[in-house]
């Protein structure tokens, strides 16, 4: 199943991401080297901006819009603070500010481009991920909200931020993943590289640093990235923390949380690395390492020795459920009870035998799998999202279920029949076709979003004296 089928897990990896209120800059005017514009064009000297400056000061231009200092200093706290909670040794507060402002710069830039192609999280749709959230961590709505205030983030600043993490994360499904091919030849060249005695490779916990390199970036600036690499490798060296350095240092999603990005098999990481790291111990770290999107930097934080490829004849064979669905996706022109609302439409249609669900899926479903009919095929447990997966399952074959929610918007679901059978073989395939389109995944999006800074236009306000 692809992305858009609404088949596909979705992880809300909570990431502290204000959106920007214009209103609060307005008062701020256009700054620059300490001078402010004034209502006749005329420069006027800076000693009352500044003033202003200490509160809205802009940090950043970013295309149309702008970042502020205040919006830098609150995502500072909160980094800061989790970083002690974590006990992660502290870089320069300055050389810190900076790395966070270029992942403003960055995350800014997607929710500009999702506003722009129609991607909307509505309040609906961001409630139930927050129930899903607090469900995840064994809480009640109102023990949740209580522990977020305890930690210090208020209410409704998660709610905001949640917004925008999902957002990026759709923008990201749209503009990458959906665009993702797999052949069968890769398939069988996968499952030939990884058969016999290479099935129990080693899956590896790694921490990761990257400098980024522009785009068609000149031997000057490939240049000067490539020192910063060799710096921060060097303070690795000289034993400084992992987590710390890469706070400094990387330009990768991951980089202010420490830069660790999980366990990985082999199969599921580039050449490149598993180059780099197939022989190195747990707590070894790579050279620099050069790719097309920049220098790399790789840490072994853990080994361990499980594969998802090995077959397991001894256990018993899942059951699997052949389903087709109609999918109305929400966006701007679409909200949540407008999606609802034509579903139950369809649905009644569909109960009086008035249409033909295959025919309603062609006509009305936002789907890849609307040109079959909205046949999904035969699904596995755990290949769909938990919403879809739950209301698939309460179905007998036929049923036809009431509109569902999930994170791609609404479905109609029935199921077609069910079967249980040895699939082993099936099952080796459709694990390695899910970890070649990972590792293409991460290689994608990596080289997606250089190209997105890159094509922003960003200006930074703050001078170097202005870091603190």
């Amino acid at each position: 199943m692809t992305n858009s089928s609404g088949a596909k897990k979705e992880n809300f990896a909570i990431r502290q991401v204000p959106i920007l209120l214009l209103a609060m800059v307005a008062a701020a005017g256009t700054m620059s080297n300490g001078w402010a514009q004034s209502g006749n064009g005329n420069k006027a000297p800076a000693s009352q901006p500044r003033q202003i400056q200490s509160v809205d000061a802009i940090a950043a231009v970013v295309n149309n819009e702008v970042i502020t200092f205040q919006e830098l200093e609150e995502r500072m706290r909160l980094i800061e603070k989790r970083m002690q909670s974590q006990g992660t040794a502290m870089p320069p507060r300055a050389q810190l500010q900076k790395q966070l402002l270029e992942r403003m710069i960055v995350d800014r830039a997607q929710l500009q481009l999702a506003k722009e192609v129609g991607i909307r999280i509505d309040d609906t749709m961001l409630d139930r991920a927050i129930a899903r959230i607090a469900e995840q961590n064994k809480l009640s709505m109102q023990d949740f909200r209580v522990q977020l205030e305890r930690e210090g983030t208020p209410y409704a600043r998660f709610r905001e931020e949640l917004r925008a993490e999902i957002t990026m994360q759709r923008l990201r499904e749209r503009e990458v993943a959906n665009k993702i091919q797999i052949s069968e030849a890769e398939v069988n060249d996968f499952l030939q590289a990884n058969s016999g005695a290479q099935a129990n490779q080693q899956e590896f916990n790694l921490a990761h640093i990257l400098v980024r390199v522009p785009e068609n970036a000149s031997a000057e600036q490939i240049a000067q990235r490539r020192k910063r690499a060799e710096d921060a490798h060097q303070q690795l060296k000289a034993g400084n923390d992992f987590a710390k350095v890469a706070a400094s240092f990387s330009d990768a999603s991951e980089g202010l949380k420490g830069g660790e990005i999980g366990w990985r098999s082999l199969e599921r990481l580039p050449e490149l690395f598993v180059n780099a790291i197939v022989n190195l111990n747990q707590g070894d770290v790579t050279p620099v390492l050069k790719s097309a999107n920049g220098f790399h930097i790789l840490k072994v934080v853990g080994k361990r020795s499980p594969s998802i490829l090995k077959s397991d004849t001894s256990a018993s064979a899942p059951q699997q459920t052949r389903a087709r669905h109609i999918l109305i996706k929400v966006n701007q022109v679409v909200s949540a009870s407008e999606a609802r609302r034509r579903l139950m439409e369809l649905k009644e249609r569909l109960d009086n035998n008035a249409a033909k669900f295959e025919e309603l899926a062609k006509l009305h479903s936002n789907d890849f799998s609307a040109g079959k009919g909205g046949d999904l095929g035969w699904i596995y447990p755990g290949d769909t999202v938990p919403e879809f997966e739950r209301a698939m399952d309460a179905l007998q074959p036929g049923q036809i279920s009431e509109p569902v929610e999930s994170p791609f918007g609404y479905h109609l679901i029935q199921v077609l029949e069910r079967k249980s059978a040895d699939v082993s073989q099936e099952r080796r395939r459709l694990a390695a076709r899910q970890a070649i389109r990972e590792r293409k995944m991460e290689e994608a999006t990596e080289e997606w979003l250089r190209q997105l800074r890159d094509r922003a236009y960003v200006e930074y306000r703050l001078q170097d004296n202005e870091f603190r």
